[in-house]
C-alpha cells in the first residue's frame, strides 16, 4: 500500500467501542469482528488519513515502537478483507 494513500472505512462498515469487551469492534452485515488492542488503534485513525498520517500518529502515540512495517501489513490485511478502502497514492 502506498503511502499517500488515503484509507477509509468500506461502506456498510462501522468501528465501534464495546466497554463491555473493552475492545474495538468492527460491525458489518455479515457479522462482527473484535480488534485486538493494536489493530483496533490503527482502524480508529482510518477516517480518511493518509496512511503516512496514521502511521506518524501511531509513532507518535507509541515512541517506543517501531510501527510502520506493521502497519502496512495490517492495512493491506484489512483492505483484503473488506473493511478498508484505499484511495490515491
Amino acid at each position: 500500500m502506498n503511502r499517500d494513500s488515503t484509507v477509509h472505512l468500506q461502506t456498510g462498515v462501522r468501528l465501534q467501542w464495546e466497554p463491555a469487551q473493552s475492545a474495538y469492534v468492527l460491525l458489518y452485515p455479515e457479522g462482527m469482528v473484535q480488534l485486538n488492542g493494536p489493530a483496533g488503534e490503527i482502524m480508529a485513525r482510518c477516517d480518511g488519513r493518509t496512511v503516512a498520517a496514521v502511521i506518524a500518529d501511531l509513532e507518535q502515540a507509541f515512541p517506543e515502537a517501531e510501527l510502520a512495517e506493521d502497519v502496512l501489513m495490517f492495512l493491506d490485511e484489512a483492505v483484503a478483507k473488506g473493511w478498508l478502502y484505499a484511495e490515491g497514492g
